[in-house]
């Protein structure tokens, strides 16, 4: 699941990113308002972490820009906590509100309670031919046999999963995954890759897990194909 968490505090804009990243998410971080509204409306995001005091453009002018084309799960995060700055953002379109200080463990819990609603609901598991995954649960499984995956495996399996069927080039999975420019020189892609596949592959005799020699990688079952 890709996040982006827009947040001004630096110490602890540093310390949600890390936070959520070491629990499986991918996470961009926007410092300021302008940069954050530029990337909530061209990313590709499964949900947003948005904070309300920001310089430049506030949280509820960044909500309001979101909603006018997306309907994307908002989380706002702020020191307000008085009732009608909540009613505010919520009546404004935000999902969720969370006041500071908070527990990681409660905004973690609220991002994934919000990633299980409405029109993600149906989109917390995926499955291609015997190869399933449980976002909620965190579980992969292939066949009978559970899956044991890093937190980047798994997050590659989803992206993969999600758009199966489709070539996924290493630049978009450098991008999704990992949150980095693609750089030719870097083989962490490669890497990852044939590690994902001695797991959901190597073990099995159906392949899903294909190589397109110049273009990247695609998820997709090929058994009625060589039928």
């Amino acid at each position: 699941m890709h996040l982006l968490v827009i947040e001004d505090e630096v110490k602890l804009g540093d310390y949600l990113r890390k936070g959520l990243v070491e629990s499986g998410f991918n996470v961009d971080l926007a410092r300021d308002g302008a940069e954050g509204l530029g990337m909530a409306l061209t990313g590709n995001y499964d949900a947003i972490v948005l904070d309300v005091m920001l310089p430049g453009i506030d949280g509820f002018k960044i909500l309001e820009a979101i909603r006018k084309s997306s309907s994307i799960p908002v989380l706002m995060l702020t020191a307000r906590d008085d009732v009608a700055d909540r009613v505010k953002g919520l009546e404004s379109g935000a999902d969720d509100y969370l006041a500071k200080p908070f527990a990681f463990s409660e905004l973690q819990a609220r991002i994934r309670a919000l990633l299980r609603r409405g029109t993600l609901q149906e989109t917390t598991r995926y499955a291609l031919a015997d190869l399933q995954l449980d976002l909620t649960t965190r579980k992969a499984t292939r066949g009978s046999k559970r899956l044991e995956l890093t937190a980047k495996e798994f997050a590659l399996l989803s992206l993969l999963l999600r758009r199966q069927g489709q070539i996924l080039p290493r630049a978009i999975l450098a991008d999704q995954v990992w949150g980095m420019n693609f750089d030719s020189d870097t083989n962490v892609v490669e890497v990852a890759v044939r590690r994902l596949r001695m797991k959901i592959d190597d073990p099995f005799e159906v392949k899903l897990l294909h190589t397109v020699r110049g273009m990247g990688y695609v998820l997709e079952s090929r058994e009625a194909e060589s039928a």
